[in-house]
């Protein structure tokens, strides 16, 4: 009887063992999907900020790039303004020239033509200069 209850404690606490084992490899094992999901989790948060800051840049570069097209519009729509009064101022001129010509003075019209062609050169010059410096 002794020797029964000898083997049935030597079998309980292999039992034991043996349970005790599994259940350490069963929480060994947990215990790394842990860590594993972990690292994963961690990773998916470091790209998300990765991808908030890219996002962030992008719109500050859109936001900078509507600025600069703002203010090109508006020095275009300027330019355009300038182009429109000096249409006018030069349609003026050509009246008064016409006039001076129908009113039989040839030589102040000749010098009127010379000024126009000068201002002509000098408008022209300075579109160039212009696309030049862009």
């Amino acid at each position: 009887m002794l020797v029964t209850t000898i083997y049935i404690a030597i079998a309980f606490l292999i039992g034991f063992g043996v349970a005790w084992l599994i259940q350490w490899n069963r929480l060994q094992k947990r215990g790394r999907e842990l860590k594993s999901n972990s690292g994963y989790l961690e990773s998916e948060r470091l790209m998300k900020e990765t991808l908030q800051k890219e996002l962030a840049v992008v719109h500050q570069n859109k936001m900078a790039a509507e600025l600069d097209l703002t203010q090109k519009l508006q020095a275009a729509e300027k330019t355009i303004l300038q182009m429109d009064s000096d249409i006018l101022l030069l349609q003026k001129s050509n009246e008064e020239t016409e006039a001076l010509l129908q009113a039989g003075q040839p030589e102040l019209h000749a010098l009127k033509i010379q000024l126009i062609e000068a201002q002509n050169t000098i408008a022209r010059y300075k579109a160039q200069l212009a696309e030049k410096t862009k």
